[in-house]
């Protein structure tokens, strides 16, 4: 399996914002959608966003619509989730993930996790 490596969580107050970055060790087309899914404590992992190396496809969930966007740097493998006007129910860990494809995003791989709190 291909390594995911995340970087970019931590604190921030609500109305802010966090970038979250996730780099694939080799490209494949295991790993040609990337994005993240979170997950709360005591709730179950839910799905972020992804995109398409390829074909450029995105994918949202309707929570962070209009908040979140995500970009790619195909030459880096490497995939970013800009997360702005956070709240605090965005508080999760977060996992970059891999796949076949962004829409529907079912992945095939996943990183360690890194935390994003967001305080009231």
């Amino acid at each position: 399996q291909e390594r995911l490596v995340e970087s970019g969580g931590g604190l921030v107050q609500a109305g802010g914002s966090l970038r979250l970055s996730c780099t694939a060790s080799r490209r494949t087309t295991e790993t040609d959608a990337m994005g993240w899914y979170r997950q709360a404590p005591g709730k179950a992992r839910e799905f972020v966003a992804a995109m398409g190396f390829s074909d450029s496809t995105t994918n949202f969930a309707d929570s962070v619509k209009g908040r979140f966007t995500i970009s790619r740097d195909n030459a880096q493998n490497t995939v970013y989730l800009q997360m702005n006007s956070l709240k605090p129910e965005d508080t999760a860990v977060h996992y970059c993930a891999a796949g076949w494809i962004a829409d529907p995003f079912q992945p095939l791989n996943w990183g360690q996790g890194t935390q994003v709190t967001v305080s009231a």
